[in-house]
């Protein structure tokens, strides 16, 4: 008898394609996104390039020889600022003068690291680093990769001005005939540990966080911003679904028997659908802003409008899946498959700093990393409402989009 449950529940399986599908498909897939992210970034012990500016403070030779070995560095990707922060390819000495620039470069997030070289009071190479805290990658390759070239720079320049590199002292058995030539190893020796003392990392570069001063556990508001989208995706994909469990029921064809038009059942489900998902990630912030901190009454307005139109975009996309499927079943996994695939691609699961550059233009096929964005504009960088069209205007696409594929969809359930 405990064959014969086994045989039953074996051809259960293979007759039943979503259970094969969320048994089979999705560990495969999700191994694959994870594999790609990590296998190309910190996984395997390299990560990608980062962007970086670079300006000098002073203007002499070093610096600008500091500055072009920075630029050919295979680990940093050196922008050339230019009017309104655009940016533009590698050029051959992509230094700039206005160190403003590149302050505001980082704030708005065009690069992730902004490079100050100069001289210290000793004449010593340093340099320092402008950082975005929300990412933790980035300023510890940046630091390892200016230190070395600090150290090498540092070490030519001895050479060129004779100073001795390495002082091999005299040894017991054979000390020193007088006490000049004493003297004259310590002095020797005394140079060399100023050479060093020039080479110590934590001494030529300084880490300088340009975002976090002043504000209010603003990374919590990334994650939640993060884990909003996803539940977002999820609750529009089930409410989406009652169009299908109407359609099996009978009830879609009661509705559409009135004077109801399926316009009119789309567009009344997608308000509902878009409150509700304004509602639930109202919530979320309100509580994160009770219990964490989150300075959501300071950002009002470009959280109302990034959360309303990544509501609108999320319930279209629901009642696109909902039409697209036949069964509450076929619903159900596809929806997790589409749906944790973008959040992962998007940035929802793993930080998209971590991510290869490949990957994060795959990221910008899924709205999850439009809307992300738009969150870290609205909280962590506090742009201007204006600076959000970009984000507002793909989201709305995106939208439109669905609902008018999802209405083209439903066209069956008219003629039937």
């Amino acid at each position: 008898m405990i064959s014969t449950v086994i045989t039953i529940s074996v051809r259960r399986l293979l007759h039943n394609p979503v259970e094969l599908l969320l048994t089979f498909v999705v560990p495969v897939v999700f191994f694959s996104v994870f594999a790609l992210i990590f296998g190309s970034g910190i996984g395997i012990g390299r990560t990608p390039k980062v962007k970086v500016a670079i300006a000098t403070t002073d203007h002499n030779d070093s610096s600008r020889s500091l500055a072009e070995a920075l630029a050919d560095s295979d680990g940093l990707r050196v922008l050339a600022l230019e009017n309104g922060d655009k940016t533009q390819g590698k050029k051959k000495h992509p230094v700039q003068q206005d160190i403003n620039r590149v302050t505001d470069a980082v704030r708005k997030g065009t690069v992730a690291i902004g490079i100050l070289i100069g001289r210290d009071k000793s004449g010593s190479l340093k340099a320092e680093l402008l950082t975005d805290a929300s990412d933790q990658v980035a300023p510890q390759v940046v630091s390892a990769i200016v230190s070395r070239e600090i150290a090498i720079a540092e070490t030519r320049f001895a050479q060129m001005n004779g100073e001795a590199l390495l002082v091999r002292k005299p040894s017991v058995e054979h000390p020193s005939a007088d006490n000049s030539e004493g003297s004259e190893v310590e002095r020797a020796t005394s140079r060399d540990s100023d050479v060093g003392d020039r080479m110590l990392p934590t001494e030529s570069v300084s880490i300088i966080d340009v975002m976090s001063d002043g504000k209010s556990n603003p990374v919590v508001s990334l994650y939640a911003a993060g884990i909003a989208v996803m539940f977002l995706l999820f609750g529009a994909s089930g409410g989406g679904g009652v169009l299908l469990e109407e359609r099996e029921n009978t009830t879609l064809d009661r509705l559409l028997s009135s004077q109801l038009t399926m316009d009119q059942l789309l567009l009344g489900k997608w308000f509902y659908l878009t409150l509700l998902g304004f509602v639930q990630v109202t919530m979320m912030f309100l509580w994160g802003q009770i219990v964490f901190g989150i300075d959501l009454l300071g950002h009002l307005d470009g959280f109302i409008m990034m959360t309303l139109v990544t509501s609108g975009a999320a319930a279209a996309f629901g009642l696109f899946l909902a039409t697209l499927c036949k069964t509450r079943g076929q619903l159900n996994g596809l929806s997790v498959i589409m749906i944790l695939t973008m959040s992962a691609l998007g940035g929802s699961m793993v930080p998209r700093y971590v991510m290869s550059e490949k990957m994060r233009e795959m990221g910008l096929w899924t709205f999850n990393a439009w809307a992300l964005d738009g969150y870290d504009k609205v909280f962590w960088r506090e742009l201007p409402v204006e600076s959000l069209w970009p984000q507002l205007a793909v989201l709305m696409g995106c939208g439109v989009a669905f609902l008018l594929v999802a209405r083209a969809l439903a066209v069956r359930w008219e003629f039937n």
